[in-house]
């Protein structure tokens, strides 16, 4: 009899959902306090508008953070709506640190009055996802970020190039006319980041607006991948850096001096220094941040030789960001 085959030990769960929450500060410290009893760890953000996070633990710990948030009339949902939650295996722990944090939005547009509960656009079940981007009337955009973008996407999606999605807003109207394109169809890796633009490019007069159900992590679930339309690996916000179109974890490292995601090709080059430099940055780093860069690294070493948890230091992409 061929063994049973077993999932890796570590559920990884990505959920959001935009729904009004009045109370999002009372919220913090008794979901901060469940996650810390149920050894989960990872990231949810809380605001107004909604939460919004992916967060990782053992079975029997995401499934208690599940029932905790189910007894909110407002969040029951959320794990029985692939919209909204997603998982995903791993055999190592991708995130470091538990945190709920407090902002303005759970994902950062940064036009008023955006509201994907009021106006959003029409969802496209993976399954259905490929036929509507082959259609050469729909402009196929990919609301993510310049990096995510570069080690994989749709084919024959456009690259906004945008380094935040923050830029996107701009980017349409300097480049969309609702007279001119009459079908959008955008996508990106969970689903909300489109979902909260679909609402935004309505606003502007946009009629018929799609986007992909789930994000790419659902279409890469249920999509064949002899079927698939996706081109690379997918980014995504953890340890794992990227996952394949099985959802099992990339070849992609990040560079902890840009946080630019690193093929091994990127790796082989002589600018790549371990948590110094990479291709991406080396011509922009100053010699006090490479120093910096370099004193963090022994860290890092000297904290894994002594089985700590997880890296320690300063994170040397804001470093960059100011200096380059």
């Amino acid at each position: 009899m061929t063994p049973t085959t077993q999932p890796p030990p570590i559920v990884v769960a990505a959920l959001y959902k935009f729904v009004t929450l009045d109370d999002p500060a009372e919220l913090r410290e008794p979901l901060h306090q469940v996650m810390l009893d149920n050894q989960i760890k990872g990231t949810l953000l809380l605001a107004r508008e909604g939460i919004n996070g992916t967060v990782a633990g053992r079975r029997e710990n995401i499934d208690a953070l599940i029932d905790w948030l189910s007894r909110d009339p407002r969040l029951a949902d959320i794990a029985h709506n692939p919209a909204f939650y997603k998982e995903s295996f791993c055999d190592t722990p991708p995130f470091y640190r538990t945190k709920v944090k407090l902002k303005k939005e759970i994902v950062t547009l940064g036009v008023a009055d955006i509201d994907p509960n009021d106006t959003v656009g029409t969802y496209v079940e993976p399954e259905d996802w490929n036929a509507v981007i082959s259609d050469p009337e729909v402009l196929v955009i990919d609301t993510r970020n310049d990096y995510e973008v570069g080690i994989g996407s749709f084919e024959g999606a456009i690259d906004p190039q945008t380094a935040s999605f923050r830029e996107f807003p701009d980017y349409v109207r300097e480049h969309y006319d609702p007279e001119k394109h009459k079908k959008v169809a955008m996508f990106c890796t969970g689903g909300i980041r489109c979902e909260k633009a679909s609402s935004f490019m309505l606003k502007e007069g946009f009629e018929n607006v799609y986007h992909l159900k789930g994000g790419v992590l659902s279409y890469l679930e249920k999509v064949p991948e002899d079927e698939s339309l996706w081109r690379g690996d997918c980014f995504v916000f953890d340890n794992r850096v990227s996952v394949r179109h099985d959802l099992s974890e990339g070849d992609y490292t990040l560079c902890h001096a840009c946080r630019q995601p690193l093929s091994v090709d990127d790796r082989a080059s002589a600018a790549f220094e371990l948590g110094v430099s990479c291709p991406h940055c080396i011509d922009t780093l100053p010699e006090k941040t490479r120093a910096a860069a370099r004193a963090r690294q022994r860290q890092i070493d000297l904290a894994k030789a002594r089985g700590e948890p997880h890296p320690i230091g300063r994170d040397l992409s804001k470093t960059l960001r100011r200096t380059s």
